[in-house]
């Protein structure tokens, strides 16, 4: 990488940060790209070069927070996903399951709530939050179809309903209830999600949750 491609990445990791701040803060409608830029300490012309509009700074915000870097390698590509569809233990590989959603959240969940609550007022962020929606169906989608593999799941539940109940229970909405409000840690948070998955998906015994994974 040359020193001008590393400068233009930093001032981009500059401005996004700054907009995480600011988004979770004061909300999406509230924060305007000059006080983005203020943060950022870069020219508001700089941040409409580098990302055009104020949606585009979120979505790579939103990118960075989930991913937790700036690489641009899809979720199921990355490493701890691997190894959560390659795990052959189907109870290991819930634990690995909730373990990254975890991992994910306690980054990304406040600026998840930030998409969420302006998606109702504005068509953009509304599109925005469709797609992490769908992409989240995606990813536990493809879990759940590596879990039927491994075990039996609950009678009368195939692979598409199971991914919804995924979905639903590792839901950013669900993480933030009880770990933001309710004040529960996120390794209980943990605990409750992979008992919660063992019951409503497979006919193992909830008790094995307690396995850690290494």
């Amino acid at each position: 990488m040359d020193g001008r491609t590393a400068r233009a990445r930093a001032t981009r990791a500059r401005v996004v940060a700054a907009a995480t701040g600011l988004f979770t803060a004061a909300g999406y409608a509230a924060t305007s790209v000059e006080a983005i830029a203020t943060t950022a300490g870069v020219g508001v012309q700089t941040v409409y070069y580098a990302f055009g509009t104020k949606r585009a700074i979120l979505t790579e915000a939103l990118d960075h927070a989930v991913a937790g870097d700036d690489e641009p390698v899809p979720t199921l590509q990355r490493s701890w996903a691997r190894a959560t569809l390659d795990e052959p233990d189907p109870i290991k590989q819930l634990h690995r399951q909730v373990a990254g959603a975890a991992d994910i959240y306690e980054r990304a969940a406040p600026l998840l709530d930030v998409v969420r609550s302006a998606a109702a007022t504005d068509p953009d962020l509304a599109e925005a939050w469709r797609t992490n929606l769908d992409q989240r169906r995606t990813v536990q989608h493809a879990f759940t179809t590596a879990l039927a593999t491994k075990t039996p799941l609950t009678a009368g539940l195939d692979i598409d309903r199971a991914a919804d109940i995924v979905l639903a229970v590792l839901s950013p909405e669900i993480y933030l209830l009880l770990v933001q409000i309710r004040s529960w840690s996120t390794d209980q948070w943990q605990q409750w999600a992979t008992n919660a998955l063992i019951q409503q998906l497979t006919a193992l015994r909830p008790g094995l949750s307690n396995v850690r994974c290494s």
